[in-house]
């Protein structure tokens, strides 16, 4: 599978004084999973939210494809429509039935009728083993299932890219593995998939490049035997020791 990829040009951002991102270039193909790995603070969650324009780079451009989504006058909502986003916290409507949380993007942004909207919802839903639990509100599940929740709900949206921010890092370690089994599914179907994550298990089996960040500037990227068996640089090194 192709796949839709993304390309970082020398995208820069700062909030106030403190530079986030310095001068990042990464390309991400299309059809594989490329893991950012790296200390709290360095940058990657800003690099993530560029790439569906929850954040504007100070300077620089990130291309979807061939297209430069951050050129002026770029329809932000019809990109973001293309790129599915799962956050750390779950983000869900606790008034809501799971299946409505599903649907209401569908409704709203995508314009499909009701039962349309739920039929797609329906098989998301299955597809990340929540099937029969739809009428339940998000208070009713774990922590995991409602980030299954989460991931049903962009894969609803059809989208080309998803993007995945520390998306287990809020759960209970026995509710990790269920998250990442179904974020393995997806690399396995070829989506294109950036992954924040501290499961250095996870980048090594599943990614096809990690990308080591620190203080706003990659310091390495590699293939995950090279970067985890042969780092070259020493805060990469010095970064493993410490988390493995």
């Amino acid at each position: 599978m192709e796949g839709t990829s993304i390309r970082f040009e020398h995208v820069s951002k700062s909030f106030g004084r403190v530079a986030v991102l310095n001068d990042v270039v990464l390309r991400v193909p299309g059809g594989m999973t490329t893991c950012i790995v790296g200390p709290s603070g360095s940058g990657k969650s800003t690099l993530l939210r560029c790439a569906n324009l929850l954040e504007r780079p100070d300077s620089g451009s990130v291309l979807l494809g061939e297209r430069d989504i951050t050129a002026p006058g770029v329809d932000v909502d019809a990109v973001r429509a293309r790129i599915g986003m799962v956050f750390q916290h779950f983000h869900l409507f606790a008034h809501l039935s799971v299946l409505d949380n599903v649907t209401l993007a569908l409704r709203k942004v995508r314009g499909l009728g009701r039962e349309r909207a739920r039929e797609l919802a329906r098989s998301k839903l299955d597809s990340v083993g929540l099937g029969g639990l739809e009428g339940r509100r998000p208070a009713d599940l774990s922590g995991g299932q409602q980030q299954r929740v989460a991931i049903a709900r962009a894969l609803a949206m059809e989208p080309e890219v998803m993007l995945f921010d520390e998306a287990t890092s809020a759960l209970d370690p026995e509710l990790v593995k269920g998250v990442l089994a179904v974020m393995r599914d997806l690399a396995t179907a070829g989506l294109t998939m950036i992954v924040v994550t501290h499961e250095m298990r996870f980048a090594r089996e599943v990614a096809r490049q990690v990308v080591f960040i620190d203080q706003g500037r990659i310091v390495e990227q590699a293939t995950p035997d090279e970067f985890f068996d042969r780092p070259r640089h020493p805060r990469l090194r010095h970064f493993l020791e410490q988390v493995l």
